[in-house]
């Protein structure tokens, strides 16, 4: 039982090799793309979406920050891609490996940090130290918010990765249950059936809003630093 349970999060292999790096460079080749001078329906609902999304997260953003709106608009688009797809039968999520989220939210946290550091140095200075701070708390207020600095990339990875593999568990154990007592009982398998139906659902919005939510903290370290 423990075995199947947890066999979804090992990385795939083709003939001894691993696959993750296919799995993980095949979601943009799902994103439609016209040459054409008339977008069809699918192309002009893709491109407001994304107007909408990268409007909502810029505005905030001066000009220097907003030079990061394609590599942001990139990003959650690759993580929605990915978790929508993690959701599919027999299918692996890359989002659900720690060290993957850790490459995502490492270099652009270190990123907009540096940014911060070589641009406003007093002002990222001044975030160590509140205004007001009693003398003797001084060293143990710097020491906190170094570490509060320290740990927002592993924050950023740790809860993409609990919240995308608790619902695929989830999921996973509901389904093992609808299987298991539709030979038993079977109002019992239809209540359990539309419970999956409902978490699936819930799945989707979830895999959707981790992804709104990745980026928009990346965006909000932005904001901070620039």
């Amino acid at each position: 039982m423990n075995e199947n349970l947890f066999a979804s999060f090992i990385a795939p292999t083709i003939l001894g090799l691993p696959a993750a790096v296919l799995i993980i460079l095949f979601p943009p080749l799902l994103i439609p793309t016209s040459k054409y001078l008339i977008n069809n329906r699918l192309i002009t609902t893709q491109q407001w979406l994304i107007k909408l999304t990268s409007k909502q997260m810029m505005t905030m953003h001066n000009t220097k920050g907003r030079t990061w709106s394609l590599m942001l608009v990139s990003l959650i688009i690759f993580i929605a891609t990915t978790n929508l797809l993690g959701l599919l039968p027999h299918s692996f999520t890359p989002t659900t490996q720690l060290s993957m989220n850790l490459a995502m939210a490492i270099p652009l946290w270190a990123g907009a940090v540096i940014m911060g550091f070589r641009s406003k140095i007093k002002n990222a200075l001044a975030h160590f130290l509140p205004q007001g701070t009693p003398t003797p708390l001084i060293p143990m207020l710097v020491i906190i918010e170094t570490i509060s600095l320290l740990i927002q990339p592993m924050a950023l990875a740790v809860r993409l990765t609990t919240n995308i593999t608790a619902g695929h568990l989830l999921m996973h154990l509901i389904g093992s249950a609808t299987l298991a007592m539709s030979t038993i009982n079977l109002p019992s398998t239809l209540i359990i059936f539309t419970i999956l139906i409902l978490l699936t659902i819930l799945e989707i919005a979830v895999a959707l809003i981790q992804a709104y939510v990745f980026t928009l903290l990346v965006s909000l370290y932005l904001h901070d630093n620039t």
